[in-house]
């Protein structure tokens, strides 16, 4: 236990953010670092309980306790090397992750929890300036070829896992560039692409091989694949986006969030984005559908380009700011959260459903809304139109970020013919193997829309039952829950 009244002797501090006149003016992320010290304290806090639920909570079974007290004591090294037992890239979790964790830490029970996610990012962070993370080469080849299709966060950490196994690994991405929606989903302000670009060369030094601009099922039949690799890994992701189904919607100024940000991303990476294909909020009114950390992602990219004023809705009432009976501890609740776009500006508005668009010469004009309630019906939730509530508000960019219906099936899916969930999801056994013999899936491609923790939980698993189907046995780690 690091120090056993620290729990009574701090309370919980976080790093704070730029200021918002200063953040809003580039694309930096907005964190301030925070001094050692003070992270010493907060990991003083850690109680390591007889039963830490902490780990309940981690999808990749983070060993924290451990952690924390190796920070407390200043043995850094050691504690990098228990946070990578468990996790590939907690660069990327401890900047991204909303920390289920923490909701089950177990002094949150009646207090304010350990501050686990920002001792883990400065655990990583410290590792990576002093220079203790190296690539790991196997020690010996199989021989085996494993092809993971998809790069982010799932199939990068499938990839690592089997290389370090001494397997033959190839990505494949279909984008100009490695890193899936940690590249060009994920806004600059979250997460700086340097810090992808550093992990992907400790994987290139291992021996993973990365190709960009094949769209595999489009650009290539994927049973091609099947020829040349001993197994395949689908980490496509959950690509494909919920649409608005009202009238107008074919209106010029009309997008998906996915069509959105990632020009941003390029644009700051160097790129030229033709004129005639741009998307921006400069000078416009903005309305954002969706009130998830996409639409955030929006709307703190929208602000950052100048947009005239943006609004953001949600079709669900607004949540509660503290944990509902109904989602006790240590479950991970739903509440109202403000994320740093939303310091920014910007209006949010909850119970609101879109009925349809309007515009002039074929261009965005305005959007026509309702005020919506949810009333129970026979143990139902069923979303009912407040009467006389009606509005309409101008509009010259409508950005849809309203969610993903599962993996694209045109193409590689249907090329392969692996079965789906009732949800429209790849199915997969406890082993992360499809219906197709030798073919594996990991990350949303199979779970639907989620965390990144899950998918570096999938993408390890995927990895484990990968190298158990081609060596007959496995010494990779399970670390993902059932």
């Amino acid at each position: 236990m690091a120090k056993p009244t620290g729990f009574m002797e701090f309370t919980r501090e976080l790093p704070a953010r730029r200021p918002v006149a200063d953040r809003v003016h580039d694309w930096l992320e907005v964190y301030e670092d925070f001094p050692r010290q003070r992270l010493r304290d907060q990991a003083a806090r850690c109680m390591d309980c007889g039963i830490p639920f902490c780990h309940q909570g981690c999808p990749v079974g983070n060993i924290i306790p451990d952690w924390n007290d190796l920070t407390y004591r200043d043995r850094w090294q050691e504690a990098i090397a228990r946070l990578h037992a468990t996790n590939n890239f907690p660069e990327f979790t401890g900047r991204l992750c909303p920390a289920p964790c923490e909701s089950a830490c177990v002094l949150g029970i009646n207090n304010d929890p350990v501050t686990i996610k920002q001792i883990e990012l400065t655990i990583v962070e410290r590792a990576w300036n002093e220079g203790w993370i190296k690539p790991q080469p196997a020690t010996f080849r199989t021989g085996k070829t494993v092809a993971v299709i998809g790069s982010g966060p799932a199939g990068l950490a499938c990839a690592q896992q089997l290389a370090r196994a001494g397997h033959d690994v190839t990505v494949f991405e279909r984008d100009d560039r490695i890193g899936g929606l940690l590249r060009y989903g994920i806004p600059d302000f979250k997460m700086e692409k340097q810090f992808v670009d550093r992990r992907l060369a400790q994987m290139a030094a291992e021996g993973v091989t990365f190709k960009t601009g094949v769209h595999m099922g489009v650009d290539m039949d994927v049973r091609e694949l099947q020829t040349q690799f001993d197994a395949l890994c689908l980490a496509g992701g959950a690509a494909h986006p919920r649409n608005l189904q009202v009238e107008g919607r074919e209106l010029a100024g009309v997008h998906f969030a996915m069509e959105y940000l990632p020009q941003q991303n390029r644009r700051n990476a160097g790129d030229e984005i033709p004129e005639a294909s741009a998307i921006t909020a400069k000078g416009k009114r903005v309305i954002i559908l969706g009130g998830g950390d996409t639409g955030a992602d929006c709307l703190g990219t929208a602000i950052r380009q100048g947009a005239r004023d943006v609004l953001q809705f949600e079709l669900l009432p607004k949540p509660p700011s503290a944990r509902p009976d109904s989602q006790p501890w240590p479950s991970y609740p739903m509440l109202y959260r403000v994320t740093s776009a939303h310091e920014e500006g910007g209006t949010r508005e909850y119970s609101v459903s879109t009925t349809r668009l309007s515009g002039e010469n074929g261009v965005l004009k305005k959007l026509h809304g309702v005020r919506v309630e949810f009333v129970n019906e026979n143990g139902r939730q069923v979303m009912k139109e407040v009467p006389g509530s009606e509005f309409e508000e101008e509009c010259d960019l409508l950005l849809l970020a309203m969610g993903f219906l599962g993996p694209e099936k045109p193409g590689m899916i249907e090329q392969l013919g692996v079965e789906l969930t009732e949800r429209g999801n790849v199915r997969a056994d406890e082993n992360k193997m499809t219906s197709v013999a030798g073919v594996f899936t990991a990350g949303d491609m199979t779970r639907g829309q989620s965390l990144i923790v899950w998918a570096i939980a999938e993408g390890r698993q995927a990895a484990r039952g990968i190298d158990a189907f081609l060596m007959g046995e496995t010494t990779l780690p399970d670390t993902c829950p059932v």
